[in-house]
């Protein structure tokens, strides 16, 4: 690179000479020329070769590097020792396997995307009562869910909003506290049909209430079974299986075999990462058919 003066008024002056970037000398150096400059997951493992920090990037290569730089990563960068990586078809399984591997290993310094968070979805209990039920219950994976949310209050603003579309009860869906021999506040607005004080019957707004919840269900996973996502770059070729919002795996090439487990949960960060492309029809999908599905579970 050619260096080049420049006049001011003071005279001739020359601009300061570009340092030149110096690799941690106690990094592995072997580590870090081996990352290509492809998409996927880059590790920086400690002493003991346990992951201290797991990123993503299009780019693995050009990322790393840019933590070397970056004076504020200092105290972490004091620990790593060597650089590990997954090498990835596309940004899409690169964000799926980083929050995977994530929450495997709770690395110290991914301090912000550790943590599992909780999903929420509108449930029937024993009495026939529509109620907000987090990822984190038991009866969760078991149950027959309506809609996702990503928070409690979401969810009971969901329900709410469900209420009033419909023309429902607000009392006899749990959101309202019954006044004797009184109609309902949205009976009264024209919101709500009367099942309160008997205008219809307890029957006939149940099967209202099933119905709209029925609309929602869908979105809990809109697919009969589980799904491949096609990721292809540079010659790799990866199948994501996804199941519930759940990530299986990412297979190599036309593999369609995999392992699935016996009771799928519901990741709150696969959903953020796929909700919103799956629903434009961002990406290439491949059905996993059930015969396959059947294959691997025995396995």
């Amino acid at each position: 690179m050619t260096i080049r003066p420049r006049i001011t008024s003071v005279g001739l002056v020359m601009p300061p000479r570009p340092v030149e970037f110096e690799y941690p000398a106690h990094i592995d150096r072997a580590s870090i020329d081996a990352l290509p400059g492809k998409p996927g997951v880059y590790l920086f493992r400690n002493r003991h070769g346990a992951p201290i920090y797991i990123g993503k990037s299009v780019n693995i290569r050009t990322r790393v590097l840019s933590h070397l730089r970056t004076a504020e990563e200092a105290a972490m960068l004091q620990q790593v020792r060597s650089v590990d990586y997954v090498r990835m078809a596309g940004e899409i399984g690169a964000l799926l396997l980083e929050s995977k591997l994530i929450k495997q290993w709770q690395p110290a310094f991914n301090v912000l995307l550790r943590d599992v968070g909780q999903m929420f979805s509108i449930r029937m209990d024993a009495g026939g009562l529509p109620q907000v039920a987090g990822s984190a219950d038991p009866e969760f994976s078991g149950a027959c869910l309506h809609g996702l949310f990503v928070s409690r209050s979401a969810a009971e603003q969901g329900l709410r909003a469900l209420v009033r579309q419909h023309g429902l009860c607000p009392v006899l869906t749990g959101l309202e506290v019954a006044t004797r021999k009184r109609a309902c506040f949205a009976h009264q607005i024209g919101q709500c049909r009367g099942a309160c004080i008997g205008l219809e019957s307890r029957q006939a707004h149940q099967a209202r209430l099933l119905r709209a919840l029925e609309q929602l269900q869908a979105s809990v996973w809109p697919y009969p079974g589980p799904i491949g996502i096609v990721e292809q770059e540079d010659g790799l070729r990866q199948v994501h299986v996804i199941d519930h919002w759940s990530y299986i795996d990412s297979l190599q090439g036309r593999r369609t075999g995999f392992r699935r487990s016996t009771r799928m949960e519901i990741d709150i960060d696969v959903y953020k990462i796929l909700a919103r492309p799956l629903a434009e029809g961002e990406l290439q999908i491949v059905p996993l058919a059930p015969r396959q599905a059947k294959r691997a579970r025995a396995a």
